[in-house]
């Protein structure tokens, strides 16, 4: 027994294969560029429909009928006054729903008297659509700028509540049993514990409130509205110029996406600390 022990051979450590590790389960890293793939081939099929026939000029334009037009818009001025127009209202509704939903969630999240006073309005707002709501506010505020940027308002504040108010109730208990044993002073408490433990949530409710901004900006610009890109988009319509009104949608596609796109920068390099399967 002893001698077809020793006759067995033996396996080297070398010999032995080694296990690859196995990947975690994910998406991994973002492709270069994989943002633009969407896109393009939303455009691919576009002008290969277009192009082959299938899609009717009078119902959708081909895309480089819709370039020649945005040139000829650009050319004679119109496309880029009516887009500063529009982006300085997206941008004023923007920074006052942001602050407004920031205030309203610090108040809410840190006290438990405003969260019982103030969570039950915003959540019955957000219940209601904010179309739903330009009858009123036609009637308080008539059809001029105050009207449309309130609408914008509505449409950014609650998101920015919602996403911030989960962000503060999510801190970690660890860290605030940490600042009241080192009896940190309120200021302090608030910069260096709240406000970095609400910021995930900030900046998730950051990316709904821009894709808001815009959504609210493309319905309260085609009613009686004088500028904007809705109001081009509108004039178009009645005119049945499908050309034009595609490039106002394609503008607004735009628009949302480099939004969207630079609050996920922001949101990249502010939470670099954190882990994530796309790292």
């Amino acid at each position: 027994m002893t001698a077809s022990v020793l006759a067995r051979p033996r396996t080297s450590a070398a010999a032995v294969p080694a296990r690859r590790p196995r990947r975690r389960l994910g998406p991994g890293r973002p492709l270069p560029f994989g943002a633009v793939l969407g896109p393009l081939l939303l455009l691919s099929l576009w002008a290969i429909g277009s192009a082959a026939g299938w899609l009717d000029t009078r119902t959708l334009s081909a895309p480089w009928t819709v370039v020649t037009t945005a040139g000829e818009l650009i050319a004679d001025g119109r496309l880029q006054d009516n887009l500063a127009v529009s982006a300085q209202r997206a941008g004023l509704g923007l920074a006052v729903g942001t602050a407004i939903g920031t205030v309203l969630a610090l108040l809410s999240g840190l006290s438990r008297w405003g969260e019982a006073i103030l969570d039950g309005p915003v959540q019955i707002k957000r219940a209601i659509p904010g179309v739903a709501l330009i009858p009123l506010l036609v009637l308080w505020l008539g059809i001029g700028e105050q009207m449309k940027i309130i609408t914008i308002v509505l449409g950014v504040f609650v998101p920015v509540y919602i996403h911030t108010h989960n962000g503060l109730r999510s801190i970690d208990s660890r860290y605030v049993e940490l600042g009241e044993s080192l009896r940190l002073r309120p200021g302090v408490f608030l910069r260096r514990i709240v406000l970095p433990g609400a910021l995930p949530g900030f900046l998730l409710g950051m990316r709904f409130a821009v894709v808001g901004a815009w959504l609210s900006l493309v319905v309260v610009e085609q009613i009686n509205s004088t500028s904007g890109i809705g109001y081009m988009m509108e004039l178009a319509r009645q005119y049945g110029q499908t050309d034009v009104i595609i490039v106002g949608l394609v503008l607004y596609g735009l628009l949302g996406l480099l939004s969207d796109g630079a609050v996920r920068l922001a949101q990249r390099k502010a939470l670099s600390w954190r882990r994530t399967l796309a790292d």
